[in-house]
């Protein structure tokens, strides 16, 4: 019996939907390593012959690369290469201009095999689907696109007690010290690659937003925004655009925010298991080249996610879907979820307009920054303090 193509993911990949078209169609077995982000970076950077495919974003390449976990992708071998969008490849792309860790600054293997965007025949990571986040807002009372406009909403003393961050120190840092700067609260010389003291500073805001009962508990699972919206504990939090498609499919009067300062964007890609090699290798290509095809690109779609191959995508989605998802344009009629559910209204629009008019308000990349030992650290304790907070409250109560 042919042994599976392990792939090593994240929640944020709808492996579900996807596995039996893609065995049907590869012709060979998948299996799906699902962890949380850290966990898979950790096992991705330091086990890499327990997975064939690692699945994950750009911003965690700094560490697998470093460790030399995975190895190169040759371009030649990737079918749909020349349909990869300009934002996925082009260093010129629009968004070049935001902070953080753009895709294309380290998506080329240079000969001395350090990363830039200086294209070569090699890559680091296969570009796959993308999107710009913000955070979530419950809407009763509220006119999202006309009084919600800025990252510094996180901060406002109305909402205490009914704001949370996502426990990922490469995202949720980033909102906060979003809503820092926006609030004139902080400043950064490079938001994207923070100083120890810029962290400590952000570190201690945070801290003082915890005990003063600001800030809620953090979360890390993307069904636990949904639960906690549902109950009428949270307001507002940072979120993934899967979360918000649950949420309205539940009922949650929810929109995204579309902040005058610009979304934090990130871009997801498949790497190499350095082991691989032979018909294995074989095989883990002949995933990359499935997975640009276009059916997975319509599945990530009714996730809220773009694809690196847009024009695939369109010719496997129906045209209401592509306007609604892609355009911008109001829903035609309602609209399915990824799994076959009703969950989009008709009239219905997306938050911030077309893939176009998102891709040009980018303020910040997910990043990974030269201080990220030290800022996991202070963020774990940002964590901590929150969940105790939370436990002794219940207990006062």
């Amino acid at each position: 019996m042919t042994e599976p193509l392990r792939i090593l993911t994240t929640e944020i990949q709808p492996w579900r939907f996807l596995k039996d078209r893609a065995e049907s169609d590869l012709g060979f077995p998948l299996e799906f390593i699902e962890m949380d982000f850290n966990s898979a970076q950790r096992s991705a950077a330091l086990d890499p012959a327990s997975y064939d495919i690692y699945d994950q974003c750009f911003h965690n390449l700094d560490i697998v690369w470093y460790w030399r976990a995975v190895q190169a992708i040759d371009t030649r071998r990737i079918t749909h290469w020349d349909d990869l969008g300009e934002l996925s490849r082009m260093p010129g792309a629009p968004g070049r201009q935001a902070l953080g860790d753009i895709p294309a600054s380290r998506l080329f293997v240079q000969h001395d095999m350090t990363l830039s965007n200086s294209p070569t025949g090699q890559i680091s990571m296969l570009p796959t689907f993308y999107n710009f986040d913000s955070f979530a807002v419950e809407t009763t009372d509220v006119d999202v696109d006309r009084d919600i406009v800025s990252w510094a909403e996180l901060l406002n003393p109305k909402w205490a007690g009914r704001v949370a961050l996502v426990d990922e120190p490469a995202i949720g840092l980033f909102d906060l010290a979003m809503a820092l700067a926006a609030s004139g609260q902080m400043s950064f010389e490079n938001m994207g690659n923070m100083s120890v003291e810029e962290i400590d500073a952000l570190s201690e805001h945070a801290r003082s937003l915890i005990l003063s009962g600001h800030l809620s508990p953090f979360w890390l699972r993307a069904n636990e925004p949904v639960e906690r919206f549902l109950e009428c504990e949270l307001k507002l939090a940072s979120i993934w655009s899967p979360t918000i498609v649950e949420m309205k499919r539940q009922g949650v009067r929810v929109r995204q925010a579309h902040p005058r300062e610009g979304y934090r964007a990130w871009h997801g890609g498949m790497c190499l298991s350095r082991v691989l090699e032979g018909e294995k290798l074989d095989r883990a290509y002949e995933w990359l080249n499935w997975y640009l095809d276009g059916y997975a690109g319509a599945v990530v779609a009714r996730q809220g996610y773009y694809m690196s191959v847009p024009e695939r995508v369109k010719a496997h989605l129906p045209q209401a879907d592509w306007a609604y998802w892609y355009e911008g344009q109001p829903a035609a009629h309602v609209l399915k979820d990824v799994a076959g559910r009703p969950a989009i209204r008709a009239g219905e629009t997306r938050s911030g307009g077309s893939r176009e008019d998102r891709c040009r308000h980018i303020a910040i990349w997910n990043s990974t920054m030269d201080e990220h030992n030290y800022v996991v650290r202070r963020w774990n304790e940002l964590v901590d303090l929150a969940a105790t907070k939370a436990r002794t409250n219940r207990r006062a109560s």
